[in-house]
């Protein structure tokens, strides 16, 4: 019962809160701060509506800095910017690329009259709004292949940076027009000669000091850049890093885990996304230094000195694995098929937040990885999680060619969540088993945490539970259910939680036979 005391004492402090603000007694700010953090709001989100206007996967959301706006863009190559409170469409344009568009972002400062994107045709491009409705687009840059992901510099109007799978980061001021390309990034290969390309699919600014930002793709390394290492005359570039951030178990793994989300928190806090793996969140102590290649004492430090004399460790886990801290780890969601991106989420980064290729939300509490909710975003598959930047709200996308806006607008509290058909469902979606969602046709699902069909189960309430033992899921985790609830006769098989975490733990070749050795396939 002590999660539910939890919820009921910060929902009762919220309505004082309320009251402090009205009569003056507390600013509008620190009340936004105080309410947005709550665990209660956290468990009122719901669908507040759907934004119905793209032809095709919705690929890209994001606010403007004051909220009011969100633009989108999508397979069918259009930019479309919303009044989400209305639910209307503002405007709409063709973005110029030829290929599907992978992320639309407003530069801040610019009345929301200048957004840049990128797409799977390679091309960066701007677009100025002007009056009327008069929209001209160019492109700034080419890349060799795929461009997933920019990164604003915060607080600037003209600078960004783009990253494509050619491993090419590139430098753009909008007062120019034009791209700097600053570096290819290379895998860390001890011992070779030549060192593969790594193809970038994440880039993201330390927006304590917008001179640092991190980019990562298709290796197990999320790597740091100072931008005031290059020289602008050309005669030296940035392409070594500064430190690098992986988990000691995925260091050097031959199987190639990859990384499709990175996001650094107001404390310089990162956060990486791996596919067919785990969240990880790292403090600045836990880098592995400028080279984690274990082949040299040399190797695990600065690169400042040329002759490798008078240098120093760049951090203590860099000679000594040992003495490294582990990084807080989030579990539970899928992230196998599409490029998928990573949030924080509150006034203060008190959560985390993803999607799944199971079609969910995941929200977990930053400070410990407890999973908070998991809510069903899509039919196929959630990719792009863009929390409002100042109030408890979410807009959501995936497959579906719609967005979805969430608010704490929800009456009560939602149910627990059973996390082992969670974890279940997406150990069966790997093996391309039936994972199977809400098909009562009653289209209600914005009000849905969870809901598995259970042939054994026909009268399982929302959260997967029976009502009869709904009562009994109140621990002070809140989100398990009594496991004898959980029956898994049908599938041929008794599967704990240890191990099915441990399934989604391994790789990708590994988890296919761990799934067979421990769950024989259905006749």
């Amino acid at each position: 019962m002590g999660g539910v005391g939890k919820r009921k004492r910060s929902f009762r402090h919220g309505i004082l809160d309320l009251r402090q603000r009205e009569v003056g007694d507390l600013a509008p700010r620190t009340f936004a701060h105080r309410l947005g953090a709550s665990e209660d709001l956290i468990l009122r989100l719901q669908i507040l509506r759907r934004l119905d206007k793209h032809r095709g996967c919705v690929n890209t959301v994001s606010f403007n800095a004051d909220g009011n706006i969100l633009v989108s863009g999508s397979d069918d190559r259009m930019i479309i910017l919303w009044d989400w409170e209305a639910g209307l469409a503002r405007s709409s344009f063709h973005s110029g690329h030829t290929d599907n568009v992978f992320q639309a972002r407003f530069m801040p400062y610019t009345d929301d009259r200048t957004i840049v994107t990128c797409a799977a045709d390679g091309e960066v491009r701007h677009s100025q709004l002007g009056e009327g409705g008069r929209v001209a687009t160019m492109m700034l840059a080419q890349h060799e292949g795929r461009v997933h992901k920019m990164a604003i510099e915060p607080g600037s109007p003209h600078i960004f940076y783009s990253c494509g799978e050619d491993g090419l980061v590139q430098h753009f001021d909008l007062r120019t027009n034009c791209a700097t390309r600053l570096f290819v990034c290379r895998s860390f290969q001890d011992g070779s000669a030549y060192m593969p390309i790594v193809p970038l699919h994440a880039i993201a600014i330390n927006p304590r000091n917008p001179n640092l930002f991190a980019i990562a793709g298709s290796d197990e390394y999320a790597q740091i850049y100072d931008i005031r290492k290059y020289k602008w005359d050309g005669s030296t570039n940035c392409g070594h890093p500064t430190d690098c951030f992986c988990p000691s178990h995925l260091i050097g793994d031959d199987v190639g885990f990859g990384i499709t989300g990175l996001a650094f928190s107001d404390s310089s806090e990162l956060l990486v996304s791996y596919n067919d793996e785990h969240i990880y969140l790292f403090s600045r102590d836990q880098g592995l230094g400028p080279n984690p290649t274990p082949a040299s004492p040399v190797s695990a430090m600065d690169r400042d000195s040329p002759d490798g004399s008078n240098l120093v460790p760049s951090s203590p886990s860099a000679t000594d694995p040992n003495s490294r801290s582990e990084p807080q780890v989030y579990k539970g969601h899928l992230n196998r098929d599409t490029i998928k991106g990573v949030s924080f989420f509150g006034p203060n980064c008190e959560y985390v937040v993803s999607g799944s290729d199971c079609g969910h939300i995941f929200i977990w509490r930053k400070k410990d990885g407890e999973l908070l909710r998991v809510m069903e975003g899509d039919k196929d598959v959630v990719n792009c999680i863009e929390p409002h930047p100042y109030t408890t709200m979410i807009a959501s996308s995936g497959i579906e060619d719609d967005i979805k806006i969430w608010t704490p607008s929800a009456m009560e509290p939602a149910p627990p969540v059973n996390l082992e058909k969670v974890l279940m469902a997406n150990c069966f979606a790997i093996n391309d088993s039936d994972f199977d969602y809400d098909e009562d046709g009653d289209d209600d699902d914005e009000n849905d945490d969870i809901d598995f069909d259970d042939e054994d189960d026909d009268d399982s309430d929302m959260d997967g539970c029976d009502d009869e033992d709904e009562d009994d899921a109140t621990n002070d985790d809140d989100i398990y259910c009594d496991d004898d609830d959980v029956d898994d006769e049908d599938d041929g098989c008794d599967v704990s939680v240890d191990d099915t975490t441990s399934f989604i733990n391994s790789s990708s070749k590994r988890k296919d036979q761990r799934f067979r050795d421990i769950c024989p396939p259905k006749i």
